[in-house]
C-alpha cells in the first residue's frame, strides 16, 4: 500500500509499504479522511519518544472496515467507523477505571500504534478491545467523523473545567477546537460564551459559530473586555485553546471567583514558565486545570453530537488534498492558512 512515512530527520515520504497483516483478533480500516493535528506538525518537527522513524502517524481519522479476524466482535466488514487517539492499556489503574489518557504507557494511534497517513491501517487486538473506535452512520461525511477525535478531547477539557447550565465562559484561541468549544459550550448548558482570538482569518470562521461577544486580543484589553463582558465577576470558566502562556496568565487573571481555569492548551518545549501570583488562586479559590486527550466514551460522545448536528465541524475543514500530496498539506498547516487539512489516502 502507499503510506507518508515519517523518516529519520524529519522528513515526510510518501512511498509504498507492506500491506499490514490481519490476523484473527483484528481488523483492516480503508483510510477515507485523515486529518492533521498540530501534534503532527510537532512529531515532524521535534519528534516524540513515542515515535521511532520510520513511522507512520495521523490518528483523526474515519474509514471503512474491509477485513476482520474470525475472532473480531466489535466490527464487521463494512461498517464505517471513526478512530481516536489514545488507547488504553486496559491493565493499569487509571485504564481500569476508565482514565486511559493517564496511563503511563500512554500508548496511541500514529504513536507506538501505526497510524492514518496510509492507504490501509491495522485495528489490532489492543485497540479493538480498549480503543476508540466508533462507528457512525451516513449521516456524517468521512471527513466530518475524522473530527470526532479532537472533538472528544474538547469534551473531555470541558468536562474537567466543571461547565454546567447557567455558566460564563471565555474560549481563548479560535483554532477548530476552539471553535467546536463554542458549539459545545452551548449543548453544555452555557449562557454565554465569549471568544478571543489574535488572528483575523481564524476570528472570521470562528463569527460562524455565533459566540456572544468576540476580541481581538492583539488590538483591546482581553482582561478587562472579559471582565466587562460578565458584569465586572470574571468569567466561571475559561478554555486555553491555544500555546500561549500569555493566554494562561490572562485566564488565570480574569477567571471568577470559585471558577475554573483550563490549560487545554500545551506550550512548546522553548516557552518561558508561567508566572502565577499564587495569592490571585488564594483569595479568589479558584481552580487551575489542565486537559489532554480523551477516553473512549468522550469519542462516542463526540460522534453522537456530529450525527446530531449539535457541533458542527464543516466550517472548520479548510482545505483537502490526496494524501500524496501530503507534504504541501502540512506546509499549509504550518503556515496557519486555513484550520482543518484533511487528506484522502483514496485520491492517491
Amino acid at each position: 500500500m502507499k503510506a507518508a512515512v515519517l523518516e529519520d530527520g524529519g522528513q515526510v515520504v510518501y512511498r509504498d509499504v507492506p500491506d499490514p497483516i490481519v490476523d484473527d483478533h483484528s481488523a483492516l480500516l480503508r483510510v477515507e479522511s485523515v486529518a492533521i493535528c498540530g501534534s503532527d506538525l510537532r512529531i515532524i518537527k521535534s519528534g516524540n519518544p513515542r515515535v521511532k522513524p520510520p513511522a507512520i502517524i495521523g490518528h483523526e481519522t474515519a474509514g471503512v472496515v474491509v477485513a476482520a479476524g474470525k475472532g473480531v466482535t466489535r466490527v464487521k466488514v463494512g461498517d464505517r467507523v471513526a478512530v481516536g487517539a489514545d488507547v488504553p492499556c486496559g491493565q493499569c489503574r487509571w485504564c481500569r477505571n476508565g482514565l486511559g489518557n493517564n496511563c503511563s504507557i500512554n500508548y496511541a494511534i500514529g504513536y507506538q500504534i501505526p497510524g492514518a497517513y496510509a492507504e490501509y491501517m491495522l485495528l489490532t487486538q489492543l485497540v479493538l478491545d480498549e480503543g476508540p473506535v466508533t462507528p457512525f452512520s451516513d449521516k456524517l461525511s468521512f471527513d466530518e467523523a475524522a473530527l470526532a477525535e479532537p472533538l472528544a478531547c474538547a469534551i473531555n477539557g470541558l468536562e474537567m473545567a466543571g461547565l454546567s447550565l447557567g455558566k460564563t465562559v471565555v474560549i481563548i484561541g479560535l483554532g477548530p477546537i476552539g471553535c467546536m468549544m463554542i458549539d459545545l459550550c452551548r449543548v453544555m448548558g452555557a449562557v454565554k460564551v465569549i471568544a478571543v482570538q489574535r488572528s483575523r482569518l481564524r476570528m472570521e470562521i470562528a463569527r460562524a459559530y455565533e459566540a456572544d461577544a468576540y476580541i481581538a486580543s492583539e488590538e483591546e484589553d482581553v482582561v478587562a473586555r472579559c471582565l466587562e463582558e460578565t458584569g465586572g465577576e470574571g468569567p466561571d470558566v475559561v478554555m486555553t485553546t491555544c500555546g500561549s502562556v500569555e493566554a494562561h496568565e490572562q485566564a488565570v487573571e480574569m477567571v471568577a471567583h470559585r471558577g475554573v481555569v483550563n490549560l487545554f492548551g500545551g506550550l512548546g518545549k522553548d516557552v518561558r514558565p508561567m508566572s502565577l501570583l499564587s495569592n490571585t488562586v488564594h483569595y479568589k479559590e479558584c481552580f487551575v486545570t489542565g486537559s489532554h486527550g480523551s477516553v473512549p466514551r468522550h469519542h462516542e460522545m463526540a460522534v453522537k453530537l456530529l450525527e446530531r448536528g449539535s457541533v458542527r465541524v464543516r466550517p472548520l475543514i479548510t482545505h483537502t488534498f490526496p494524501l500524496s500530496r501530503v507534504n504541501e498539506a502540512l506546509s499549509v498547516m504550518e503556515r496557519r492558512q486555513g484550520m482543518k487539512i484533511v487528506m484522502h489516502p483514496s485520491e492517491g
